[in-house]
């Protein structure tokens, strides 16, 4: 999962990644997913190093993942050939905003702590009019991003910008409400999922004194239907 390559690209990142369990929640949707239809085609946007690409080649999807750091692209490439799944997954060098592939190629696509890392709403839109564009007629959408629970009720955002902060790790990054979340993705076509409806993890009690060590993920699923709000 990377934006700025740097930022991803140390030693000690890299392996933190590469040692990552993959989102079983994400692994138990992808399954009973996967029932419904005889083949299907997964995009990992921000892939790291394939803690979600492995299990997702495992249980039967064909994956490709994109991320902009060369370091976690080749753990990657090991984890892949380690657990025997070469066959099933493609690993490219990409940016969010920038899916090399076709209109209309994705299943399932898996946006897990990517999006969050955009340097402002346009990019974060672009981001994800990119996975409407690669997603076929009826696919589905993985989403893991920060809350803006994450921050203080006071924390301003950067100027001229609805949902980027610098407060959380002094650089700007996405922190969206619920309703902001759910608005961006209507307004290219995706919409909530019924079968696995957002939730909002490590989300502080009232009056909780604020940390900001650990951010607040929304964590949900949603649908395309392919028809645009805006």
């Amino acid at each position: 999962m990377a934006h700025k390559a740097d930022r991803w690209s140390t030693p000690d990142t890299v392996a933190g990644f590469a040692q990552s369990p993959a989102n079983q929640r994400l692994l138990r949707f992808a399954e009973d997913r996967l029932r419904q239809r005889p083949t299907g085609v997964a995009l990992d946007i921000g892939c790291g190093a394939a803690r979600n690409a492995v299990p997702l080649a495992q249980v039967g999807w064909q994956v490709v993942g994109t991320d902009l750091s060369w370091p976690m692209l080749i753990a990657a490439a090991g984890r892949v050939q380690a657990d025997g799944v070469a066959a099933r997954v493609r690993l490219i060098r990409a940016a969010m905003d920038a899916i090399p592939a076709s209109d209309h190629t994705f299943d399932l696509i898996v946006a897990h702590g990517i999006w969050n890392l955009a340097r402002s709403s346009a990019e974060f839109r672009r981001a994800v009019a990119e996975a409407a564009r690669v997603a076929t007629a009826g696919a589905d959408l993985f989403v893991f991003t920060f809350s803006r629970h994450t921050l203080p009720g006071d924390a301003d955002p950067v100027a001229g910008e609805p949902f980027v902060f610098t407060q959380f790790a002094q650089q700007p990054q996405c922190f969206l409400t619920e309703e902001q979340l759910v608005n961006e993705l209507e307004r290219v076509g995706f919409v909530p999922n019924p079968a696995m409806p957002i939730q909002e993890l490590n989300r502080r009690s009232a009056g909780a004194i604020f940390t900001g060590t650990a951010p607040v993920i929304y964590e949900g699923a949603f649908h395309f239907t392919g028809s645009r709000t805006k």
